[in-house]
């Protein structure tokens, strides 16, 4: 394909993605394709999860400005381009019942109006391929949830000048393929898990995979399985960058790097829609396209 391959990926706050196909985008980007991350929210009212962090007064008092930081070292490091959809975090409900979301908030938002700032954005940058949360938001958080919803929408409206009227969004584009991050999935978690029992070695993923049977979790089909490895490193570093949301020395980090690229070197997704043919599984996000222009 002669065109320029553009990748977009779409995501709910400031460092998912950096835990959600980091390496995939580093990846391309190493091989010349122009990688885009919008990012929904500007994570307002996430919590500080780093125990070092934890109290500060001025992250507390400035959790925007400081996120927005984090998010420019992380777009830095991985080479990507970033832009915000501007949508205000909801927060993550908790209790029994759950609270209301507060008012304003990216959740609250009607699907329709918000899809159209990511249309916008689509047809702007114009990418063949783009990536998301599936419906259950890959976890339920209600900002993961309304990103899918939204990037479903964005999907096809983008090439509809009928439902996004060209003056106001800009020239119709259709982007050729959607895909669901899948990055957290059981045959990978599995993986990794004995391995690291078979070297004689703490694992931190029996908790995860026993409430996963015990919730009777539903496996999504893992359709393309993208080779990056070389790039977790990257994908590491991007991750440490929002510091208010991730414990260098916390679980993320426990798994012997040459373990990870010996026993699960891809990244996954489910491929949801495309407007082109192509063989599953698939090794590329960009099968199908490379060979049709």
């Amino acid at each position: 394909m002669t065109e320029q391959l553009r990748l977009m990926a779409v995501h709910a706050h400031p460092d998912d993605e950096s835990s959600k196909g980091a390496a995939t985008m580093a990846k391309y980007v190493s091989e010349g394709v122009d990688v885009l991350v919008v990012t929904c929210t500007g994570g307002e009212r996430g919590d500080v999860l780093n125990p070092k962090l934890k109290g500060d007064p001025y992250i507390e008092e400035n959790i925007h400005e400081v996120r927005a930081k984090e998010m420019e070292e992380a777009r830095q490091i991985l080479g990507v381009r970033q832009e915000w959809l501007g949508f205000v975090d909801s927060g993550l409900p908790e209790g029994d019942p759950l609270p209301p979301l507060p008012e304003g908030c990216f959740a609250l938002e009607d699907v329709e109006e918000a899809a159209g700032r990511l249309v916008k954005s689509i047809r702007a940058f114009r990418p063949q391929v783009i990536t998301t949360y599936d419906e259950n938001g890959g976890y339920p958080h209600p900002d993961h949830i309304m990103t899918h919803k939204i990037s479903m929408v964005a999907f096809e409206g983008a090439g509809d000048p009928e439902r996004f009227p060209e003056d106001e969004f800009g020239k119709v584009f259709q982007p050729m393929k959607l895909y669901y991050n899948q990055g957290f999935n059981r045959p990978r978690t599995t993986a990794l898990h004995e391995a690291l029992l078979a070297r004689g070695m703490e694992s931190p993923y029996g908790e995860w995979l026993e409430r996963w049977h015990e919730m009777e979790r539903v496996e999504r089909e893992l359709t393309t399985h993208v080779p990056c490895a070389d790039f977790f490193e990257i994908r590491d570093k991007a991750l440490i960058a929002h510091a208010t949301q991730i414990d260098p020395d916390g679980g993320w980090f426990r798994i012997p790097m040459e373990l990870q690229k010996e026993v699960w070197p891809t990244e996954e997704y489910e491929l949801a829609k495309s407007h082109v043919a192509t063989s599953l599984p698939e090794d590329d996000l960009f099968a199908g396209i490379r060979d049709n222009g």
